[in-house]
């Protein structure tokens, strides 16, 4: 690992890191946030946060205001980055597609299968690496928001045994029936709809009964919310495998991290609470 940059934040330490990945096969940036007391003799539990279009690792870091409860509460965050990046990675000419929108999945076809296996990274290489390298439990909890929402819950519901609680906000949560999924997943996955299923959440929920928490936050006034969200997947999907969901509609609340930030405290609250820190 390279360090990047270092501040002093809440008494605890932000971090952005680079490193050489083996999965994607190219240079990933990503943050590490550390409370206070955090060490080897003192290890922390982890909240992996996934963002969404065009951002990276810096957007929720500085954007969210998560730190200050996050020190508070001795939990740790990690945000990595939304794609891989370089020159030699394939990309297109549009801001859901290509470098900043990786969805998280691993890619099949070319030229994206290359590099573009994020699902991977998220869920072994990082993690291993994280843990290896920082003082942190392996116990784990995911959020995100947007694309990243879409990747938390796909995970979660994915690895159940990996993570003991999963939060989004105004996640894509039926992709394979959005513009955003059916356009990302055919190029990065291939034009057979089947191969599409194991990442949308709300096909993941449906299927079968699950037991990890589960927390949605969306606001009405959120300018994807029809045509590319679809909330209301996920809620029919939760009640026909008779799984406990808890989504949260806010009036005149938009996509923005205005939004993450007004609700973040009880999304840490949340997974402190599954984590055991309170």
């Amino acid at each position: 690992m390279e360090l990047v940059s270092e501040n002093r934040a809440f008494g605890g330490t932000h971090s952005r890191y680079s490193h050489a990945s083996a999965t994607v096969n190219c240079d990933m940036t990503f943050a590490v946030f550390l409370p206070p007391f955090a060490s080897a003799d003192n290890p922390v539990p982890v909240l992996y946060w996934l963002s969404g279009l065009t951002c990276n690792d810096e957007n929720f870091m500085q954007k969210a205001g998560a730190m200050k409860l996050a020190a508070q509460l001795g939990m740790a965050i990690v945000a990595p980055d939304t794609s891989p990046r370089g020159d030699h990675v394939a990309d297109v000419d549009s801001y859901d597609m290509g470098k900043g929108a990786g969805f998280y999945v691993n890619a099949t076809q070319s030229p994206y299968a290359e590099h573009y296996q994020m699902y991977d990274y998220v869920t072994k290489e990082l993690p291993a690496l994280i843990e290896r390298e920082f003082p942190v439990t392996r116990e784990r909890a995911i959020s995100g928001h947007s694309m990243g929402g879409h990747g938390a819950l796909v995970i979660a519901l994915r690895n159940p045994k990996q993570y003991v609680s999963v939060s989004a906000f105004s996640p894509v949560a039926n992709p394979v029936n959005c513009p955003w999924g059916k356009q990302a997943f055919s190029a990065y996955l291939g034009d057979n709809e089947q191969d599409w299923r194991g990442y949308d959440a709300s096909v993941l929920l449906a299927e079968k009964q699950h037991y990890i928490p589960m927390l949605v936050e969306q606001g009405r006034s959120d300018q994807f919310l029809t045509e590319q969200l679809k909330p209301e997947a996920l809620i029919s999907a939760a009640q026909q495998s008779d799984t406990q969901l808890t989504l949260n509609m806010h009036e005149g609340y938009d996509h923005s991290y205005f939004f993450i930030a007004s609700f973040i405290d009880e999304h840490l609250q949340f997974h402190a609470a599954n984590l055991g820190l309170i």
